[in-house]
């Protein structure tokens, strides 16, 4: 009788064909993951400029304007698209008495496009939201935005 040897020639290609898909999925999940982080980074920082643009507005339609043009433009600088950008702005701090602490909350969410990412057939978006609350001067003159000053004297 003639003793065969045992031998472990392919036993690595084996191991690779194992490990390897494995190994790419979670090179996969740390690209995205790495996006959305970033992502959520930027959103914070456009739900933050947001809110000091509005709560630096005299009225509240100059404050909604701001706040979208201010996330919009920290977005942009950040080189985040969104596909779908909303802020919505709280603005019930423009009708507290001028002397009285008040404030305003923009809220900024962002549809993050993850398309270009992930293989086919996997969700392609993630949402990811934002809100930022910055005070209004208490001595600040305020209006309600429809041309009227109350300072003014206007009626």
């Amino acid at each position: 009788m003639i003793a065969r040897r045992h031998t472990d020639r392919g036993s690595a290609a084996i191991e690779t064909a194992i490990i390897a898909p494995w190994l790419l999925i979670l090179i996969g999940a740390a690209i995205v993951g790495g996006r959305i982080q970033v992502a959520g980074g930027a959103i914070e920082e456009a739900a933050h400029d947001a809110a000091r643009a509005a709560s630096i507005s005299r009225t509240k339609a100059e404050a909604s304007q701001a706040a979208y043009a201010a996330a919009s433009a920290t977005l942009s600088q950040e080189g985040l698209h969104c596909a779908r950008l909303t802020v919505t702005p709280n603005l019930a701090g423009f009708d507290v008495p001028l002397g009285q602490p008040a404030t305003v909350s923009v809220s900024v969410t962002c549809v993050v496009d993850l398309r270009d990412l992930v293989a086919d057939g996997l969700p392609g978006s993630k949402i990811i939201n934002a809100t930022f609350v910055s005070a209004l001067d208490s001595f600040r003159t305020r209006s309600l935005g429809f041309g009227m000053n109350p300072s003014a004297g206007g009626a």
